[in-house]
């Protein structure tokens, strides 16, 4: 069995003001709502807590799906490797940026010169190409970006007709590989309660090469909730699987921090049944207690 831990959306590079050098007005606005807002939700200790957590329960790899950074500035970038190093290193940990890493329209590049060994694919060197590979036991890792710099007041996201009709070409060529294909992106497959600035733009057209290609899991975060679906397959109906902020204190219940853990087993192969069995466990923050706890289990 292979155990694959999810989190998202961490925000956990702080921003105190005499670190922070001259600022567009759209990043004006966003250290604002951190100091205002987000400092008081995403805490230190919940991250404290996580990490210990996954210390314990050990999974085979981690996977963090976007927005490690609030505002997607220079220094925040070696800041979260630093935290990043707390889970594991480059063969242990993988990410795919979220918005607020691609904050400005000069993030990217600082994004993949920081953070280069925990995106690239395996076989990857100096190209900075979507969608990644990483194989990890029998589960490959497609890393997907719908992270794009927006203008002000927008969140939403994009993977673009180059990057699709890549992930259609890594998807059929990984179908008969025996290897359970997991992608992974940070803005969700569904736009329904989503408001049109922080929505995937071409959500539609992911779904329908994930209806030609196939997969067997896609893993989201961004809208910092629960959020469990499906979308049919080539072969089966693909779980879509969205994660709490992983650094949620939780004013609001439903919001406060979940990760979850996924235990990947091989099924004997039959044209008629899935290849793999997979069951989400989630670990919920327990602020009483301070540290997490198991929420819920279910088999995908």
């Amino acid at each position: 069995m292979f155990t694959l831990a999810h989190l998202s959306d961490l925000h956990a590079t702080p921003l105190p003001l005499r670190s922070v050098p001259a600022m567009s007005l759209k990043q004006t606005l966003g250290w604002l709502k951190w100091t205002l807002k987000r400092s008081k939700e995403h805490r230190t200790e919940v991250l404290d807590a996580l990490v210990a957590d996954l210390q314990t329960s050990q999974p085979d790899h981690v996977v963090v799906t976007g927005d490690l950074t609030n505002l997607g500035m220079a220094a925040e970038f070696p800041a979260a490797v630093t935290w990043l190093q707390r889970l594991g290193g480059p063969q242990q940990v993988s990410i795919v940026p979220g918005n607020h890493d691609t904050y400005t329209f000069a993030s990217p590049d600082v994004l993949w010169h920081h953070w280069r060994e925990y995106l690239r694919s395996d076989a990857q060197e100096r190209t900075q190409d979507f969608p990644t590979l990483r194989v990890r036991g029998y589960v490959a890792l497609i890393g997907v970006s719908s992270a794009q710099p927006t203008n002000m007041f927008h969140a939403s996201g994009t993977v673009g007709k180059e990057q699709l009709a890549r992930l259609e070409q890594l998807l059929h060529s990984l179908a008969e590989s025996g290897l359970c294909r997991v992608v992974l992106l940070h803005h969700p497959l569904s736009n329904e309660d989503i408001p049109q600035r922080r929505r995937l733009s071409d959500a539609q057209a992911v779904q329908d090469i994930l209806q030609r290609a196939g997969a067997d899991l896609v893993l989201h975060g961004h809208i910092h909730q629960t959020s469990v679906l499906t979308v049919p397959g080539r072969d089966n109906d693909i779980p879509v699987i969205g994660v709490r902020s992983s650094s949620a204190i939780g004013h609001k219940p439903h919001k406060r921090s979940h990760y979850h853990l996924y235990r990947i087993e091989r099924l004997d192969p039959s044209p008629d049944s899935r290849r793999f069995r997979i069951t989400m466990v989630t670990r919920g923050y327990d602020e009483a207690r301070g540290c997490f706890q198991h929420a819920q289990e279910r088999v995908l």
